[in-house]
């Protein structure tokens, strides 16, 4: 079930829960949580975080993004991407910055470049 969750902090976000399946585009102007699965694309103006039992198929667009749980498919990310320690991604990332937790799984390629190059591509 999609649903938008307002934290005490007053921040708005949008939230898949676990048990939760998506097939299509999905295109968010806030931080987008996926704890449950998408098959598909994400275009999201803001965070972009795979919960440790989320799973995407297919690509993410976004400013930020942290993956905790597995990404099959591409991910193009204009500013920082963090891969938590039980991270699993299979497929090519564009970022301006990486990290990588020890333990984390990435198979694919990775290219670096700053902001302005990122939306060249």
């Amino acid at each position: 079930m999609a649903r938008e969750v307002v934290t005490n902090t007053g921040v708005t976000y949008n939230s898949l829960t676990n048990g939760s399946k998506i097939v299509g585009k999905i295109i968010a102007d806030n931080d987008f949580r996926i704890d449950g699965e998408v098959e598909g694309e994400i275009i999201c103006n803001g965070k972009v975080i795979v919960g440790i039992n989320g799973l995407l198929k297919g690509s993410i667009s976004c400013i930020n993004a942290e993956i905790i749980g597995n990404v099959v498919g591409d991910i193009v990310v204009s500013d920082s991407l963090l891969l938590r320690s039980t991270a699993n991604i299979k497929g090519d990332v564009k970022t301006k910055t990486l990290s990588v937790e020890p333990n984390a799984i990435f198979n694919g390629t990775c290219s670096m470049r700053n902001e302005s190059e990122l939306n060249a591509v």
